[in-house]
């Protein structure tokens, strides 16, 4: 069963919302006179997209909050969801149940690492695994054993289903988690796939969905740095330490602006008497 990720819904006119309540913080005007000129025509897109777009970069993130997405996520992996569902504040999951819904195929669905691809054997050995779990599985419930307790037999590998309503601001937190390097590879291509969502439906905001060292968000890199030097992203995004060490070299005076002696030093480099 291959991950899905579909966009179900979203807040209608997200842009205009985030504009309203972003204004209503910086205006003496009341949100019912904000939200007639913006029905009216009086503010223009660009003006609102310019807007939401300063307020961002100040770090103003509770009126993200009133911007809402509803996604359809299937074809995921148990192992996938114990960690999805540690998100808790501004996101809330319906979850395909193992004690309502029985499975009943010659072989459980399941999802299979690429690693265990990778290595000669390791896949078929897997595949009877999934096979004697599912006659275990389907023994147990022939036999009467309730499908509550016979689903103590199934893997981590299971797949399962979702109906995720979640805020934007949360959506941003797990994608600054997620989508990093070194998130579990499942996860980060399903929040990668509900990015992509996100940028066909409201691209205006689905670009602040990156991982935390993106330009949006924190810029740099503050995982170890072992992590740091084999991420791809470590070619292009500075590590903390790096950032600490230009400011400690600054607070010491050994950053100075450039001189004339400092511009012949490089000017006269290879051409000395």
């Amino acid at each position: 069963m291959p991950l899905e990720v579909t966009l179900i819904d979203y807040a209608r006119d997200p842009l205009q919302k985030l504009y309203g309540a972003y204004r209503t913080c910086y205006t003496p005007k009341t949100p019912g006179e904000v939200w007639g000129e913006i029905r009216d025509g009086s503010i223009s897109a660009d003006r609102i997209r310019d807007f939401i777009g300063e307020r961002l970069k100040t770090g103003h993130a509770s009126p993200l909050e009133q911007v809402v997405f509803w996604f359809g996520i299937s074809g995921v992996s148990r192992a996938l969801s114990h960690q999805f569902v540690r998100h808790r504040i501004g996101i809330s999951f319906e979850q395909q149940s193992q004690r309502y819904v029985k499975y009943k195929e010659e072989r459980l669905d399941y999802v299979m690492p690429k690693t265990w691809q990778k290595v000669a054997g390791m896949a078929d050995e897997y595949d009877r695994l999934m096979r004697e779990i599912t006659r275990v599985y389907e023994d147990a419930l022939a036999k009467g054993i309730p499908a509550e307790d016979a689903r103590f037999v199934l893997p981590n590998a299971t797949p399962t289903n979702f109906q995720v309503m979640v805020n934007f601001t949360e959506l941003l937190h797990i994608a600054d988690l997620r989508l990093c390097w070194r998130a579990q590879w499942e996860i980060r291509h399903m929040v990668a796939l509900m990015r992509r969502e996100v940028m066909k439906a409201v691209p205006e905001i689905g670009g602040y969905l990156q991982p935390k060292c993106g330009d949006k968000r924190m810029g740099y890199c503050d995982e170890p740095v072992k992590e740091w030097e084999a991420c791809p992203l470590g070619k292009v995004r500075p590590h903390k330490e790096q950032l600490l060490q230009v400011f400690r070299e600054y607070r010491a005076g050994n950053l100075v602006p450039l001189a004339e002696e400092h511009l012949r030093a490089v000017e006269d480099a290879g051409n000395e008497e």
